[in-house]
């Protein structure tokens, strides 16, 4: 049992609160215009295309870097799995979103990774891509509609994702390896988590 009051975290770890949040029906949405000069489309990724996206979507600001450990043959099985779908927004000929729905779960879809690039960020385009994420997870046979979010991730995140239609139902503390003495990512990533050296 972990006893209440503060606790340590070794030096060269990362330490973050966990929400963990699903939906069990589709969510009402909020219908907003597409955005001027963005395009959604559905990706058949590959690995450059993935790490590209990822890195400029959330590893470099909010230190995503879960599938940036992944050998190149690990993460393109994933990208190649049929039950794994990948879609982006698209404008001025650049990708600059990602939503990744996995319904490797029977029954269930999680919302695996879902960001914008920050040439996107107050155009509408989150409440646009929510809407297209719970529309698609929604159209195929499943039960609940599941993500997760941490402390690190953009502040904005979680009150998000609740009003998007989510419901908070389990918290966890994950500790890990900081990605930027690991080698990961630079160590000029994500400047609003101290980088503390061991």
């Amino acid at each position: 049992m972990i006893r209440d009051g503060l606790h340590d975290v070794p030096q060269g770890k990362v330490a973050m609160v966990v929400t963990h949040l699903e939906m069990h029906t589709p969510a009402p949405m909020r219908p907003v215009p597409t955005p001027d000069g963005v395009t959604f489309r559905q990706v058949q990724p590959d690995v450059a295309w993935y790490r590209d996206i990822f890195m400029r979507v959330g590893a470099l600001d909010w230190l995503w870097y879960g599938r940036l450990s992944l050998a190149d043959a690990d993460l393109n099985a994933i990208l190649t799995d049929p039950n794994v779908a990948f879609y982006t927004l698209t404008r001025d000929g650049v990708d600059e979103a990602m939503l990744e729905l996995d319904f490797r779960q029977n029954g269930d879809c999680e919302l695996a990774y879902f960001g914008l690039t920050s040439s996107l960020i107050g155009s509408g385009s989150g409440r646009f891509l929510m809407n297209k994420a719970i529309e698609l997870a929604w159209a195929k046979p499943i039960k609940r509609f599941h993500v997760h979010t941490c402390t690190i991730d953009s502040e904005q995140a979680l009150s998000f994702y609740i009003r998007s239609g989510f419901t908070p139902y389990r918290r966890q503390v994950e500790i890990d390896d900081d990605p930027r003495l690991t080698g990961l990512l630079p160590e000029t990533a994500a400047p609003h988590v101290p980088l503390i050296r061991g």
